[in-house]
């Protein structure tokens, strides 16, 4: 699945084991809602990965966003 990214985003994923926060600046945000809306008309398991070496910022904890039924 071909992600459109927004220019100059930033995205940063932090979890404990009470709560996650995923937190980016207003072309972070964006390409994440791309992302969600291209990922809704996929099929059921297809999903995004994401993590510090694939467009998260350094230290961030790994972000699945993953379609089910």
């Amino acid at each position: 699945m071909d992600l459109y990214w927004e220019d100059g985003f930033r995205i940063r994923v932090r979890a404990d084991e009470h709560s996650a926060v995923v937190s980016g600046n207003r072309e972070g945000l964006l390409s994440l809602a791309h992302h969600l809306l291209r990922l809704a008309e996929e099929s059921p398991g297809s999903h995004i990965h994401l993590d510090e070496f694939n467009s998260l910022e350094t230290d961030s904890a790994e972000l699945i966003l993953e379609k089910c039924l």
